[in-house]
């Protein structure tokens, strides 16, 4: 590939997640995939490395959240070489084939969202498809680093799904620390509140109330679909949560601010980051969170060389971090 990037599908495990530099080169690694049944005898695919029997968040197999699978129920997300400046991927099918046709979900075909893996750089973006079921997008990696992409999409005909692959930006790594919970931040002049916990196995209901320069913000701009929208991706092994928004512009009852409510449900207890998007002014903003939900497990003790929390995200009021963006 010539951005000299390396793309590895992941597995669910942290072993050896970071090192302290990446080397420089042009390397494609496809690791050795193992199969797995869930959900009535459907097949995934991860890396051939030890998969536990539940997630990394101890979640059951037949319930592995979304994105930590590069293959599943016959649908594989295949990265393919690109220019410096972009980022392509297929979806193979059951059948082996590029998938060409796709359903419009939140009011696109294809949900790209990239992040490191200390979950700082997060990029929302939507690539465009070509004939052949090749998508592709200027490219979302910004920087250094050990990212994850995440393909959100629903196939015509088939359920939707969210697959995962790990691309690893070579070039020295300057690890961040997860910023520490708290209930409001601040993003390109907006102060954003969060009200409500996250709730382990069981829906829970999360409301961000959107404020500038002290005044509510009452005139918020529907951004695919809604007034805002949520992702969640769980420390660690960054099992990637797609919330639903609580009503929808139009319905006769949703209002355009200062209040976004999301409905969620987490998987396990845990410490998690949000990623609030919301428009306003012609302008997409996003708001992150650190978040616990439950009682996190006791970490055990890592192997030598490995940094089982791994670097960590910029927070709201580090917008401005390279790498942070929509399009």
């Amino acid at each position: 590939m010539r951005t000299g990037t390396r793309l590895v599908g992941f597995a669910v495990g942290l072993a050896s997640i970071f090192g302290a530099t990446y080397g420089i080169g042009r390397v494609v690694d496809r690791t050795p995939v193992a199969e797995s049944r869930h959900d009535g005898g459907t097949e995934s695919r991860h890396d051939s490395a030890a998969v536990p029997a539940t997630g990394e968040g101890g979640d059951p197999a037949d319930r592995i959240p979304g994105g930590l699978l590069v293959s599943d129920r016959g649908y594989t997300l295949d990265p393919v070489d690109a220019p410096a400046d972009e980022f392509a991927f297929r979806v193979t099918g059951p059948d082996g084939q590029p998938v060409t046709q796709y359903d419009v979900a939140h009011d696109k075909r294809m949900h790209l969202i990239v992040v490191r893996r200390d979950l700082s750089g997060f990029r929302h973006v939507h690539p465009d498809l070509a004939p052949d079921g090749t998508w592709r997008v200027g490219t979302p990696l910004a920087g250094p680093g050990q990212w994850r992409a995440f393909a959100d999409f629903a196939p015509t005909g088939g359920e939707p799904l969210t697959l995962g692959v790990d691309v690893t930006v070579p070039g020295e790594l300057t690890e961040r620390q997860l910023p520490t919970p708290a209930t409001s931040t601040t993003v390109d002049g907006y102060t954003v509140t969060l009200t409500g916990s996250p709730q382990p196995g069981r829906t829970a209901p999360l409301t961000f109330t959107v404020s500038r320069d002290g005044r509510p913000v009452t005139d918020l701009e529907p951004y695919l679909g809604a007034y805002g929208h949520l992702v969640a991706l769980r420390r660690g092994d960054l099992a990637y949560l797609h919330v639903h928004p609580d009503g929808t512009p139009g319905d006769g009852r949703t209002r355009p601010g200062p209040a976004v409510g999301f409905l969620a449900e987490v998987p396990s207890a845990g410490s998690y980051r949000l990623y609030l998007d919301f428009q306003h002014g012609g302008t997409v903003h996003t708001a992150e969170f650190t978040v616990v939900a439950g009682t996190p497990p006791t970490a055990a003790t890592p192997p030598t060389g490995t940094n089982p929390s791994g670097p960590a995200p910029s927070g709201g009021a580090e917008h401005g971090t390279p790498g942070h963006g929509h399009n």
